[in-house]
Order: C-alpha cells, then sequence, then structure tokens
C-alpha cells in the first residue's frame, strides 16, 4: 500500500467519530485464545464435517481426496481465515462495520452486505437438517435401532408437515438459548462443553467403526491414495466442502475475530483450529466409510450414496450392529452437538450485525433473528410436503438457498476479502496486526496465496459450482 493510500486510510479511521471508539471499548470477548479455537473450531466443524465430507471422500477416491483436501486446508483455508480473523480483530468489528472501518467504497461496502446477508440466510435451512438430527437421536433413544432404518423412514420423517416443522422449532429454539447467553456465558461456554464431548465421542465410534470385521478395507481405501482415482474434479470437490467446512467467507471469522483479544496468536489459533475440523472430519470418514465396507461390503452405488448416507445408509448399519441403538444414539448425539456448534456461529454472526449496524441490544436482535429463521427455515422445512410443488430454479427451498449461499454468494464473498486487502488495506495492515501476537512465519506464502492463488480458486468454485448445478457439468 503506498504512503498516501495509508494516509488516507488512517484520515478516514479518524473520522468514524466518537460512537466508534465507545463501541470498541464495550465490545465483547473472548476470555482467551482457548476460548477463541473452542468457539471457532465449534463453528468449523459441523454438519459439512459429519455429513458432507465422508460421502465426498467416499465418492472422490478415497484417499486422493483427503490428501487433496488436507494441502488445501493448510494453504488456501488457513489463508482466508487469517485473514478474516486479523480484519475483524484490527476493526473490532462484524463484516459490515469493518469493511467500512476500512474504506468508504461503496463496492466493498455492498461486498460486507453479501457477506453478511450469507449465515442470516443459511442458519434457517440448516436449522431444519438440525431438526432432522434430532428427530433421529431421540429415536434412539427411545426406540429399536431397527426403527429408523425403514427404507421410507426418512423421506416419509420429513414429508410430514407436522413433524418436520415441530422438530425445527426445537432446533431453532435450543440455537436463541444459547445465543441469548451473550459471548462468553452462551457461545464459549456452550463451545468449550460439546467440543471435548463432541471429540470424545467420535474417537469411540471411530474405534468401534474399525474393529468390526471387513472395516479395514475401508482404512485403506480413505487414506491410501491412488493415482487413478484422482482426477480435476477431485481438487474441485475438495475445494468446495474446504470452503464450507472451515467456516469461511459467512461473516463469522470478522465477528470472532473482533472478539478476540489483542495478545491472542492469530497464527497459532488458526492452525490450531484448521487440525481440529480436519481432524473431525476424518473422524466422521473413519466412522462412517470403514463402517460401510464393514457390513455392505465397500459397495460403490453404496459409497456414492451422497446425502442420504447419514440418514438412510447409517442407520441401516446401526440395525446390524449388536450394539447398534447405543452407537445410533451416540452418533447423532455426535452430530447433533456439531449441528448445534455451527448454528450458534451463524446466530451469533448475525446478532452481532444486528449490534453493530441497527444498535440493538442482544435480546431484541436475538427476537428479530428468530422470527426470520421462522420464516425462512418454514420454507425449507415445508419444501418437501404442503410445498413441494413449489420450486426455484427446479430446486426446494431447502436446495435453492444451498446453492445460493454456498455456490454462488460465499465464493464472491471470498473474493472481496481478498480484493480488499490487495486494493484497500494492503499487506502491510493485515500482516502488522498478526505480529501483535504472532511471529508470521508464513507471511511470503500468505502474500502469494491471497494475491494469486485464492482468486483463482475461489473463481473454479464459483464456475464450476453453478454450471454443476445447471447440469452442464457433472461432479
Amino acid at each position: 500500500m503506498s504512503k498516501e493510500t495509508y494516509d488516507d486510510q488512517n484520515l478516514f479511521e479518524a473520522e468514524s467519530g466518537m460512537q466508534e471508539q465507545a463501541n470498541l471499548a464495550t465490545r465483547a470477548n473472548f476470555s482467551g485464545r482457548l476460548g477463541f479455537v473452542l468457539a471457532t473450531a465449534g463453528s468449523a466443524v459441523g454438519l459439512g464435517n459429519i455429513w458432507r465430507f465422508p460421502y465426498l471422500a467416499a465418492s472422490y477416491g478415497g484417499g486422493a481426496f483427503v490428501v487433496v483436501y488436507i494441502i488445501l486446508a493448510v494453504t488456501f483455508g488457513y489463508t482466508v481465515m487469517i485473514s478474516e480473523t486479523a480484519i475483524g480483530r484490527y476493526t473490532r468489528k462484524s463484516v459490515i462495520g469493518a469493511y467500512n472501518s476500512l474504506t468508504n467504497s461503496k463496492f466493498f461496502r455492498a461486498g460486507s452486505w453479501i457477506t453478511a446477508l450469507i449465515p442470516l440466510l443459511i442458519l434457517p435451512y440448516y436449522s431444519v437438517i438440525g431438526g432432522w438430527v434430532c428427530k433421529y437421536f431421540v429415536d434412539y433413544l427411545i426406540h429399536p435401532a431397527s426403527h429408523a432404518a425403514g427404507d421410507t423412514y426418512f423421506n416419509d420423517f420429513i414429508g410430514t408437515a407436522a413433524s418436520s416443522e415441530l422438530w425445527f422449532l426445537v432446533f431453532a429454539v435450543l440455537t436463541i438459548i444459547i445465543i441469548l447467553g451473550g459471548v462468553q456465558s452462551g457461545v464459549e461456554r456452550a463451545s468449550k462443553f460439546m467440543m471435548p464431548l463432541l471429540i470424545i465421542i467420535a474417537v469411540i465410534l471411530a474405534i468401534y467403526a474399525v474393529t468390526r470385521p471387513g472395516a479395514m478395507e475401508g482404512v485403506k481405501y480413505l487414506f491410501i491414495p491412488h493415482l487413478e482415482d484422482f482426477s480435476i474434479m477431485t481438487v474441485v470437490a475438495a475445494m468446495g466442502q474446504m470452503f464450507y467446512s472451515l467456516s469461511l467467507a459467512m461473516g463469522i471469522l470478522f465477528t470472532y475475530g473482533s472478539y478476540m483479544k489483542k495478545n491472542v496468536n492469530i497464527e497459532k489459533a488458526s492452525y490450531q483450529v484448521v487440525a481440529m475440523d480436519t481432524s473431525v472430519a476424518l473422524l466422521a470418514a473413519i466412522i462412517i466409510i470403514p463402517s460401510v465396507f464393514a457390513f455392505y461390503g465397500g459397495e460403490p452405488e453404496v459409497l456414492s450414496a451422497g446425502p442420504s448416507l447419514m440418514f438412510i445408509t447409517i442407520p441401516k448399519v446401526f440395525a446390524s450392529m449388536g450394539l447398534g441403538r447405543l452407537a445410533g444414539a451416540a452418533f447423532f448425539l455426535l452430530v447433533l452437538f456439531a449441528a448445534l456448534t455451527s448454528s450458534i456461529s451463524l446466530a451469533e454472526t448475525c446478532i452481532s450485525t444486528f449490534e453493530d449496524e441497527l444498535h440493538w441490544n442482544r435480546r431484541r436482535a436475538s427476537v428479530v433473528l428468530f422470527v426470520i429463521m421462522i420464516g425462512l427455515g418454514t420454507l425449507s422445512s415445508l419444501g418437501y410436503n404442503v410445498l413441494g410443488n413449489v420450486t426455484v430454479m427446479g430446486l426446494a427451498f431447502l436446495d435453492f438457498f444451498d446453492f445460493l449461499t454456498n455456490s454462488v454468494m460465499m465464493p464472491i464473498a471470498a473474493l472481496f476479502c481478498c480484493m480488499i486487502i490487495i486494493k484497500v488495506t494492503g499487506f502491510k495492515l493485515i500482516s502488522d496486526e498478526i505480529k501483535l501476537s504472532s511471529n508470521f512465519r508464513t507471511e511470503n506464502v500468505y502474500r502469494v496465496v491471497i494475491k494469486y492463488l485464492a482468486p483463482i480458486f475461489l473463481v473454479v468454485i464459483l464456475v464450476s459450482s453453478v454450471l454443476n448445478t445447471l447440469g452442464i457439468i457433472t461432479m
């Protein structure tokens, strides 16, 4: 960044007024690095890890997919993560306020609104899926494992308006109750409880899964890469999953960064989040893929079952186990914790935006958010029954919101983040913020990724995802 640009930047920040300084002084904080890591890891560890990662790994070559994913996560994913976190901590604002603090450009402010809208659109349909998880967890508590393993069980459930809406409301209420507790008492405390327990359950289930007869073939498939299984679509799928899984370009990391204390090592904390998120994804894959090999012999049509793998195929696996009811209850408790830690991060990001931009208190912001969740979530909940004949672009409401946010808005939001660093703040501002608590050993790699690689990756994700949804290419 040139001296003139830097001076203009300082002048712009100086003109932000006394209200800005008052907001900074009263900004909520995580208690420390552990609070940030567990809350951010909780945000990252969600249905994307437990539900999406295993079926993508199974569909795109097992070990080949895993290797590509890990490489992308520790390079591209980590780079975007520390960028958003550093901007959040520097400005002490959620994404709209952060961009407004950095520039008066209408172009970049439009980008901030796109980013802020993403969690507001994701949270309602995410809560519908969270409701499905609640339903399955309760079923395994009160019924035999065979109860949820019927061929039509899942479709009958989501096809019933009253049942689908009820469980969606249960999950939505759980999310709002935690959010009302605030940053440390609500978000951080819930994450500190759920994340360690989530990992413990995942480890126990993974050990159980790999000790089933025939399961080791699934472990080999998952961790031994074969060149014949690699294709360009393996890279595209891994990029899309990494983006979805690490909570990038949703405004979450701006918000959580704004709650981070200045003495917390951004570099180290971000690596810990990436490591924890990737570990849980791998544990989920170890639970699911070896189980499919053990009970189905690794049949390709079962491995490539897609999203139905968790709600239709895996319950059949539990029904075949000696301890199927216990294993099923533990598995869906694991998924429920993962879904909740992500939903509260989405909700907290929305709450932070309401507080910063509309100057609402937490209670009012939470009530308004709950109303929005009910309105948009009901569309998704009823999209498989009462509103089943109503589609957008040929997609059910839930699938449309998922496509709009994950395939279109998130890559665009991440491109805005890269551009604001390249064109507005320059690398020095980000570097100085990170170096307040870190040596920033990866600074040179960071510059290359943000300036050259990340924009290319993001355009590839955007174009390929849209073309795939439109049926022009098959992923």
